[in-house]
């Protein structure tokens, strides 16, 4: 069971280290807008990736999958809401007069974000359909994964969050903290873009 264990932290630790548009977000909110927002965001991702994950195991994501008109439908919401916080974020740092209208992101975004975030689905999908840990019960396999998968995941984003911290906090000139949001919200496009054109899809 040990070895299971240790097969299924560095298989979750490999997925959610590599960027996606939860981690490039919480860096982008913490550049464009500092640490107690960002910690908010990160309360709201949290939630999310919690419901996707109870979503997945109580098959939602399966009805979702063989529906297509629904599953188009979410995709159109996705791809939507994505492209929108990719540009709330690039303009968290812009001098442009309009910038100042920008709604500070909050937990509720974070936690629409991964409903509606490709990679949370594909995530959560791998891990609780494998990496069986031996448990005779399945509701207590399917709870340790919940209990591993949060104590990694709450650090990991928190490591993202001081990234774009520190480079708030770096004092750069308006033109070039507008530049380093910008290239964050489109790296995070760029994986949205980048997870549909691989056949994912929207669940994975």
């Amino acid at each position: 069971m040990i070895e299971d264990l240790a097969y299924f932290v560095g298989a979750f630790f490999l997925l959610i280290i590599t960027p996606g548009p939860g981690v490039l977000s919480v860096a982008g909110v913490g550049s464009g807008f500092g640490y107690r927002t960002g910690v908010r965001y990160i309360l709201g991702l949290w939630l999310g990736t919690n419901l996707v994950a109870v979503a997945v195991v109580s098959g939602l994501a399966v009805i979702l999958e063989t529906v297509p008109e629904l599953k188009l439908v979410f995709l159109v919401v996705s791809v939507a809401f994505l492209f929108y916080l990719a540009t709330r974020i690039a303009l968290a740092g812009s001098t442009i007069a309009f910038a100042r209208a920008v709604k500070v992101p909050g937990a509720i975004d974070g936690i629409f974000l991964q409903f509606v975030n490709p990679k949370a689905y594909a995530v959560n999908g791998t891990l609780f359909a494998s990496f069986p840990l031996g448990f005779a019960s399945s509701g207590s396999e399917i709870a340790v994964k919940f209990l591993l998968i949060n104590i990694i995941w709450v650090p990991v984003h928190f490591a993202w969050l001081y990234l774009g911290v520190s480079l708030k906090r770096m004092a750069l000139a308006p033109t070039t903290q507008r530049r380093i949001n910008i290239l964050m919200a489109l790296a995070m496009v760029i994986v949205v873009v980048l997870a549909l054109l691989s056949g994912e899809g929207i669940l994975g």
